[in-house]
């Protein structure tokens, strides 16, 4: 599925600037005309930069001009207004100049990196070459310039909007720690490359690469609202990466969006999220339930995942809800295929983790090409509770609690059969039963009405999904190969 036509040399990088009533007017205003709904709505509610005082309303076009922005005059938490113009670069010096990795770590050389690791990449000894002592410290002295460079931190009481056509984020590690009340709206994101990433043996059956930057982080944030806003990997997919070890193109993206430690209270909506690996991971681990637990509601509403291969989203511990969100991805994408377990691949749109109490409601999953199957809807990860209601795959019901039951059910039979084998106690999630009673209900939390068919799902998400500023309608068709019934 390409998405990719047609665009300015910064709206190129995320499939398209979609077009909806009225939202030109709003950024040129500079302040939202809507309201959040879902979580974001809880607690003291999310207003963003609203009441900021004149000398705290900016436009920005440089990183520079962003970072002094954020800063406020020395005052980072008093309620500003950021306008975006234009294309902002992560990598991008105050003289022009865009730094790429020989700027960070002079010297550095990924193919000697992996040199060190032995041909198959099974283990990395400093005295396989001369020059191993050397790329190890290079990577990470390298790796550490380079997050300097591009991690901004988004403070309390702000509003990002983008201002144009072309207004987006390009390799910008955009970061929210302990942050509270802030708005992210109309704005295009590609996801920062990192120059430096590091190769784990151990991680999986064969070793896996591991990227540090996610387009947009957030840390103990409380009470946010990302919307109208398009994440992807843009002009870097992974089909152009370097090659790695086993064939396989090395992952230099790590998340799109990711919530972590106590974050709260957060809608995503209106947004899109296309060509990217891991997606979006609410709760970083199964050890942070001291953390997380009580924490991390989100709700999830009329958001495209297309060629997302998985995390769309992964969650642990949380109370998550989500409704009215367009799936789709196919088995032979050139870039980003979506091969399940049955195709001997890992993708999956929902992952069921450990804790985590996600509601599912009237969402439309398409799924296409050679082998393509329902199973692709939701992966397990040792979570028990999860329920779906009125769900559709490829336009019809789907019973998305039978592939979770099953699902949950596989994978704990399999942790009890090695724990028998290997003479010790099964984990606690193993021993547990899947139910449909997730313990909440997000209308005793929040109103909302939900389209209740899949094409106007599919429709209201094409048309109204991603940034809202271009006065054109630009938005792909459903491919002829989706087929959707009904």
């Amino acid at each position: 599925m390409r998405e990719r036509a047609s665009y300015a040399v910064a709206a190129a990088l995320l499939c398209g600037l979609l077009s909806a009533p009225g939202g030109a007017a709003a950024a040129r205003e500079g302040l939202p005309q809507e309201r959040p709904s879902g979580w974001a709505t809880a607690g003291p509610g999310t207003t963003g930069g609203t009441g900021a005082a004149p000398d705290s309303t900016y436009a920005v076009r440089t990183r520079a001009e962003l970072k002094a922005a954020l800063a406020n005059h020395g005052d980072p938490t008093a309620p500003k207004v950021i306008t975006v113009r234009g294309t902002i670069h992560g990598n991008q010096t105050g003289d022009g100049r865009l730094l790429g990795a020989q700027d960070y770590a002079p010297g550095w050389d990924l193919t000697r990196y992996m040199d060190c690791f032995g041909p198959d990449g099974t283990a990395w000894s400093d005295d396989r070459y001369e020059w191993c002592k050397r790329m190890r410290t290079l990577r990470i002295t390298g790796s550490n310039a380079q997050k300097q460079q591009i991690q901004l931190t988004v403070p309390s009481n702000t509003t990002i909007l983008g201002a144009d056509d072309d207004a987006a984020l390009l390799g910008v590690d955009l970061t929210v720690n302990t942050g509270q009340n802030i708005i992210i709206r109309n704005l295009g994101f590609e996801a920062p490359i990192d120059h430096f990433p590091s190769w784990d043996p151990g991680d999986g059956d064969q070793g896996a690469w591991n990227a540090r930057f996610d387009a947009m982080s957030v840390v103990t944030g409380r009470n946010l609202w990302i919307d109208h806003c398009a994440f992807g990997d843009g002009r870097y997919p992974n089909s152009q990466a370097p090659t790695g070890f086993h064939g396989k193109p090395v992952e230099r993206h790590d998340g799109l969006l990711d919530m972590e430690d106590a974050t709260d209270f957060v809608t995503v909506s209106y947004s899109r999220f296309t060509d990217h690996e891991k997606t979006v991971l609410i709760g970083s681990g199964d050890g942070k339930g001291d953390r997380d637990r009580g924490h991390l509601r989100i709700t999830f509403h009329h958001n495209l995942f297309a060629d997302t291969a998985q995390r769309s989203p992964r969650v642990r511990f949380g109370q998550v809800h989500a409704y009215n969100n367009y799936f789709r991805g196919s088995t032979d994408d050139p870039d980003y295929p979506m091969r399940g377990p049955g195709l001997g691949g890992s993708s999956y749109f929902l992952g069921v983790g450990l804790e985590s109490k996600l509601v599912s409601e009237y969402n439309a999953f398409d799924h296409t090409g050679p082998g393509a199957s329902p199973d692709i809807v939701l992966a397990n990860f040792h979570g028990h509770q999860f329920t779906d209601t009125g769900s559709w795959y490829r336009g019809r019901r789907i019973d998305v609690n039978a592939v979770a039951r099953r699902t949950f059910e596989t994978a704990a039979a399999k942790a009890r059969d090695e724990a028998q084998s290997s003479g010790t106690e099964p984990p606690e999630w193993a021993t547990r039963t899947f139910t449909t009673d997730v313990g909440w209900s997000p209308a005793d939390v929040y109103r909302y009405r939900p389209l209740r068919s899949a094409a106007a799902v599919r429709r209201t998400v094409l048309r109204e999904a991603g940034p809202t500023i271009s006065d054109r309608v630009n938005f792909p068709p459903i491919p002829n190969s989706y087929s959707p019934i009904g």
